[in-house]
């Protein structure tokens, strides 16, 4: 599985993950060029690179 964590996302939950799964296939966006960029271009993004977006942000992500 092949995440990208939005800026949000809480980092315990993703901390919590990692020591399930230590090798999962994670990007987190603050960490990249993708820091504050719109949520469509961050759809985008995780959709051009196989990645699921996981994001507490339910309110501004389009349907």
């Amino acid at each position: 599985m092949r995440l990208l964590i939005d800026e949000n996302f809480n980092h315990r939950i993703l901390r919590g993950l990692l020591l399930r799964f230590p090798a999962l296939d994670h990007v987190i966006a603050q960490n990249t060029e993708l820091k504050g960029v719109q949520d469509t271009s961050l759809l985008a993004w995780a959709a051009e690179q196989n990645r699921i977006l996981i994001t507490h942000d339910i309110k501004t992500i389009p349907g």
